[in-house]
């Protein structure tokens, strides 16, 4: 009998999660699902912008059923650095890129690639629930360090240093991911004052080894300036520090199911450039091989015809308008409540302070309500809750957090302040 090494891995819980809804609405149950990361319309359908499945109706059969190189195709890297650093000269000359099957192979790809086995890389106390995985599945560990330091959701800088500063005495290397703009699960965008905090704390401890500064960038097309803020703040350091983005068309086209993404990754000496690449082609190589030819063909199309792209940005506008609906909605829905949330600055997701989240979610999940708990917060995927399922959500929401606190404090109507029904 042949034995394999047991890996134990968690199932992720927002799957789960929405394995569950699932099947409550097959057997004709009435929920809202606010867990997947999705867009959909106000018709609880999936959102897919017309001139993106346009273009892959019009993708030849020999350009979808061809090989593509493990490293992309011819333009598709071009491509993406130049949607990604068109307006950082500096760093487009300096960079590279591989085709990876999503963000979530640009992110294994980036683990693998700047740090040993069993190193740590460090991140924000509310994060995206397969960060755990993925570190587990590369045989890396995750650090975090306090997001925010008070309860109006101010960026917490002087943690970032703390923990930075031990990671680096500890291993005398690090990796800092950082998941900006449009933050998933909160839904905040760092300011341009928190990345110019961030790029002086990255300055500090960067003359204490190699550091790595990784970029999830998946919802940059969903925030107003994009990836200006952290580009023009980590431009200045690029001497120092080795900066990678994280891109993929799942969010920025709406198409989750092609997994086409890139690493793209910045640096300067052009043998370590060099190396960086060839590198990162072995590891893919020896992963998956090669990614969906006919899916890098299409966004070659769509990132490179000016009206194409222009069609998409259209497009996009038209769901971003939508989110930003859902989300007045949900503010106009909690007035009135005690609940404190982050500044929603775009994206997919907004969370909601809470104590004993597992609790309000369970409690939550009795009335066919589904939210997914996280370390002292929520969230709620405002991309898959229809606008007129806000109101709906907010009650139970707050009927949740204040059954919680009753249990916890064993004295019944401690929030008759929040007893103010919506609608």
């Amino acid at each position: 009998m042949f034995v394999v090494n047991p890996v134990v891995f968690g199932d992720d819980l927002t799957f789960a999660l929405g394995r569950e809804v699932a099947a409550r609405k097959a057997n004709g149950e009435s929920c809202v699902d606010a867990t997947v990361g999705v867009l959909m319309d106000d018709d609880g359908e999936l959102a897919v912008l017309p001139t993106v499945a346009r273009v892959f109706r019009e993708t030849r059969p020999e350009e979808w059923a061809a090989y593509a190189a493990t490293t992309g195709l011819d333009g598709f890297c071009e491509a993406v650095i130049d949607d990604c650093l068109s307006g950082w000269p500096s760093l487009r000359e300096h960079a590279v890129a591989i085709a990876t099957p999503g963000a979530t192979g640009a992110l294994r790809t980036a683990l693998r690639t700047f740090l040993d086995r069993n190193q740590a890389f460090l991140t924000s106390s509310l994060t995206w629930s397969a960060y755990p995985i993925i570190a587990q599945a590369t045989e890396r560990k995750l650090v975090r360090f306090r997001m925010f330091r008070d309860a109006q959701g101010s960026f917490d800088v002087a943690d970032l240093d703390r923990e930075l500063g031990k990671l680096m005495a500890a291993q005398g290397r690090a990796l800092v991911l950082l998941n900006d703009p449009c933050h998933n699960p909160t839904g905040y965008s760092m300011s341009r004052a928190d990345w110019n905090a961030v790029a002086a704390v990255l300055h500090k401890h960067s003359t204490r080894g190699p550091l790595a500064v990784v970029l999830d960038a998946v919802y940059g097309a969903f925030a107003p300036e994009g990836l200006g803020p952290a580009l023009d703040a980590l431009e200045p350091l690029a001497d120092e520090l080795l900066l990678a983005i994280a891109w993929s068309a799942s969010k920025t086209f709406t198409s989750y199911g092609l997994r086409a993404g890139a690493l793209v990754v910045v640096a300067p000496d052009r043998a370590e450039r060099e190396s960086v690449r060839d590198t990162i082609a072995i590891h893919c190589c020896g992963t998956w091989a090669n990614c969906n030819r006919g899916a890098l063909s299409g966004l070659i199309r769509l990132l490179t015809e000016p009206a194409l792209r222009a069609a998409v940005e259209h497009d996009r506008g038209v769901f971003i308008d939508v989110l930003n609906r859902r989300n007045a909605a949900f503010e106009q829905a909690i007035s009135g409540h005690a609940l404190r949330r982050p500044e929603y600055k775009g994206g997919f997701f907004t969370s909601v302070f809470v104590r004993d989240s597992a609790q309000v979610a369970a409690a939550l999940r009795t009335e066919g309500v589904y939210v997914v708990p996280l370390d002292g917060a929520v969230r709620i995927a405002l991309s898959a809750v229809r606008t007129d399922q806000m109101v709906r959500l907010v009650n139970g929401l707050v009927d949740a957090i204040d059954l919680g606190v009753r249990r916890h404090s064993g004295v019944r109507g401690l929030l008759d302040a929040r007893k103010k029904r919506v609608g």
